[in-house]
């Protein structure tokens, strides 16, 4: 079993949840900030979760304030903002730091067994995850959702 597959993080109620509930599925992890300049790129997640969802892939969003101060919010006012302006439907988890001496496991895990390896550079940061739960690729925050190599990646884990 995955290393990943015993990290805990929280659900959106704060309970802990194990990432070992996603076993079997490939996985789009992405670190999110309403108040960025790719705070877009919700549409394109949700555009992914909608077309390969059925197909295996699960998009989980952690937002994170460790950039610019750009996702202030309570987790409320987080999964209302992403409801209502981006109709997202895919599971975002309770707020994760990603940088620093707090840095949550799941992104010490990521950042050391990704390619290239090394620290999240901003928002919206994607790591797509095999079914065994092996990073499969790392895209840097300007690489869309809907871009061909993101598409194409998706393609071939699932």
């Amino acid at each position: 079993m995955s290393e990943l597959y015993r990290i805990k993080v929280k659900d959106s109620g704060g309970r802990d949840k194990s990432m070992g509930e996603y076993e079997g599925r490939a996985l789009l992890l992405v670190n999110v900030a309403s108040k960025c300049g790719y705070t877009p790129q919700y549409e394109g997640l949700e555009a992914l979760h909608r077309k390969y969802g059925s197909r295996g892939l699960t998009v989980l969003a952690f937002p994170c304030n460790d950039f610019g101060g750009q996702e202030p919010g309570t987790l409320e006012e987080i999964k209302q903002f992403c409801r209502t302006t981006y109709g997202v439907s895919f599971e975002v988890l309770d707020k994760i730091q990603i940088l620093g001496e707090g840095k949550h496991p799941l992104y010490q895990w990521l950042t050391s067994h990704a390619e290239p390896p090394g620290e999240v550079k901003w928002n919206f940061e994607k790591f797509l995850i095999t079914r065994d739960g092996n990073v499969a690729a790392r895209f840097a925050s300007k690489v869309k959702p809907e871009d061909p190599e993101l598409a194409e990646a998706v393609e071939r884990v699932l």
